[in-house]
């Protein structure tokens, strides 16, 4: 597995990816998510120009994963991290964020944060392994900006279920 920068050709197979990644929410009676649409062509080229869309390629070449990240309020904040489920449980989603650990770290940001479902199995616990905490609404580290997005995911129907923001420092990574 190799992680790179999105190409403008393989845009669509990213939109690919978020459906196939979207589909094991309906076992969990989230069909609304698994329904939800991809980011469009558009957004996906605008993260791509930005240099903040990176792929994680099989040995073809091909993306299996990719993630989107924006800076919010020095941090490196995770938009989007969506794995094939034919790649799932290999290292790939955690190869990823390690890759932005590194760049955000390069980049002076001090942490990286997300913003993700509570209770699914491979979203809230599987960060708190990869070293993300729980940011409750007293926690200082909770910016205006993250509240901004919070916002956001609400008002696009997100809070149907728990959700709950994260943060890693980076001088604390795993």
């Amino acid at each position: 597995m190799r992680i790179r920068a999105a190409v403008a050709a393989e845009l669509p197979l990213l939109q690919d990816i978020e459906r196939a990644a979207g589909e094991p929410f309906r076992s969990l009676g989230m069909a609304a998510i698994a329904d939800d649409d991809p980011p469009s062509l558009e957004t996906l080229e605008a993260y791509r120009r930005a240099g903040r869309a990176w792929v994680a390629a099989d040995a073809a070449d091909r993306p299996v994963a990719y993630l989107l990240t924006d800076p919010v309020d020095g941090a490196a904040h995770i938009e989007q991290v969506s794995v094939h489920p034919d790649a799932a449980r290999r290292g790939v989603g955690r190869a990823l964020i390690e890759h932005l650990a590194v760049i955000a770290e390069k980049e002076g940001l001090t942490a990286l944060t997300l913003t993700t479902f509570a209770e699914v199995p491979w979203n809230a616990p599987y960060y708190a392994r990869l070293g993300f905490r729980p940011l409750d609404d007293s926690d200082p580290a909770l910016t205006e900006g993250l509240r901004a997005i919070a916002r956001a995911e609400a008002a696009h129907g997100l809070a149907a279920w728990p959700r709950v923001l994260m943060r890693r420092d980076l001088t604390d990574a795993p």
